[in-house]
């Protein structure tokens, strides 16, 4: 194995560990993030360790923007990894009212820190789960399509709570929204 031609991004596979991806090189050794084991600093010159090369795989230039989104999905993918997700500016040290139609009742005030993170946990939860749809070994093509549909579906109902993130890529993307890219 060419251990100069090894990069973020490159998939490869540890008789100790399993697969795994590079996601740091240093000057002699990576950073492997594996499935099962997350992320191990391994020596470059480990013989245990063999670069997993894809079958078609096609030249393309990647824009560095590109090649970080890529290195996020993998992260997400292989290692069940969560992004820093910021809330929006305006709503820093805001409260949620609850206020019930019955005026004899309290009203329960939420920091909206707190809904928020409620919230980018279930976003995690529901890509953690698509990830396994996509990679059962029982479930059909048929299956998997449909119970796609479905996450698909869940995104799109909580498109809603959008107005609280501050970057605008880390929002939910239904169906329609699907459709436009």
């Amino acid at each position: 194995m060419d251990q100069l031609t090894l990069g973020p991004g490159t998939r490869l596979q540890h008789t100790q560990f399993g697969p795994g991806v590079i996601v740091a090189v240093r000057y002699a050794s990576y950073m492997i993030s594996f499935i099962n084991h997350g992320i191990k600093e391994i020596d470059k010159t480990d013989p245990k360790l063999d670069e997993i090369i894809p079958e078609n795989v096609t030249a393309e230039i990647e824009t560095a923007s590109d090649i970080e989104k890529s290195l996020l999905k993998i992260l997400r993918l292989w290692n069940g990894f969560s992004e820093l997700v910021p809330l929006g500016d305006r709503w820093q040290s805001g409260t949620m009212l609850l206020q019930p139609k019955d005026s004899s009742q309290k009203p329960k005030e939420i920091p909206i820190e707190a809904f928020f993170h409620k919230i980018v946990m279930l976003r995690d939860r529901v890509r953690v789960l698509e990830q396994q749809i996509n990679a059962h070994k029982v479930l059909t093509d048929e299956d998997k399509v449909n119970l796609q549909q479905y996450i698909t579906r869940v995104y799109g109902s909580l498109t809603t709570f959008n107005v609280l993130f501050k970057n605008k890529e880390q929002w939910f993307v239904g169906e329609k929204g699907a459709k436009e890219d």
